[in-house]
């Protein structure tokens, strides 16, 4: 049987990317704790309502841990202290005490600018993809399933490469703000495959440059990124990443 807690709540209000931004409290009462954190926020927001007070602003959309859009950063952890592999829509109130403070932020990156509240701008992450995480080979219709021969450890590998879902957790962990993590994940699924290795030097090259150019810092090796990632991604993509960026810039 559940049972229900009380706690505070603060939150973070802020107008946009220009605007200094500041924590507003609110008190919420008997919340039961088989309810989900997103749920929650949508009672925070009816109170609100219902208060005459602005509602407060945060991104979500499949609350199934697939889409990567639940970007909050609770009690100075992105995604919060979930299960390792979990998303800020597969933590539960459950985790958190009665009489708690818990604390909701956005992600803080210079390449994630605030939109409002806690709603961020993550099309950086979209335009590294477009600067190179794909193939431009035509294949016409899909191929049978072993038309290309590729040894299985290679493709379990890629396929868990390509499981990242372009969350930000690990820009917003790593205290360079870097998109290591997320790029060398993108590019390590192309990399293990026959299919990525013909443009491989030139995908390497171009989402580096379009990383940097967007304002992501460099990598820290501290693993930050790997202890938050809710799809649990490995820094051995980012040395995978170094070993294909240092290789094609050798072969220029």
């Amino acid at each position: 049987m559940a049972r229900s807690i009380s706690f505070s709540i603060k939150y973070w209000k802020q107008n946009g990317p220009k605007d200094q931004g500041h924590f507003d409290t609110h008190e919420m009462k008997n919340i039961p704790d088989d309810t989900s954190f997103l749920e929650m926020l949508d009672i925070l927001n009816e109170e609100l309502i219902e208060a005459g007070q602005e509602p407060f602003v945060f991104d979500h959309d499949c609350r199934e841990g697939i889409c990567g859009m639940c970007s909050l950063y609770i009690n100075g952890t992105p995604h919060g202290k979930t299960e390792r592999g979990a998303t800020t829509c597969q933590l539960y109130m459950r985790r958190f005490n009665d009489g708690d403070v818990i604390t909701v932020e956005p992600w803080r990156s210079a390449g994630f600018p605030v939109i409002k509240d806690c709603m961020v701008d993550r099309t950086a992450f979209d335009k590294i993809i477009q600067a190179g995480g794909y193939t431009t080979i035509r294949t016409g219709q899909a191929q049978d399933a072993n038309a290309i021969l590729i040894p299985k450890d290679n493709a379990d590998e890629a396929m868990d490469c390509a499981t990242c879902i372009g969350c930000g957790a690990c820009v917003a962990a790593c205290k360079n703000g870097s998109a290591m993590l997320f790029v060398s994940s993108k590019v390590s699924q192309l990399a293990l495959l026959p299919q990525g290795r013909p443009e491989a030097a030139k995908r390497a090259k171009a989402m580096i440059a379009k990383m940097d150019e967007l304002g992501f810092g460099n990598c820290t090796n501290t693993r930050a990124c790997e202890a938050v990632c809710p799809k649990n991604e490995s820094i051995a993509n980012i040395a995978r990443l170094n070993r294909e960026f240092i290789c094609a810039k050798l072969n220029d």
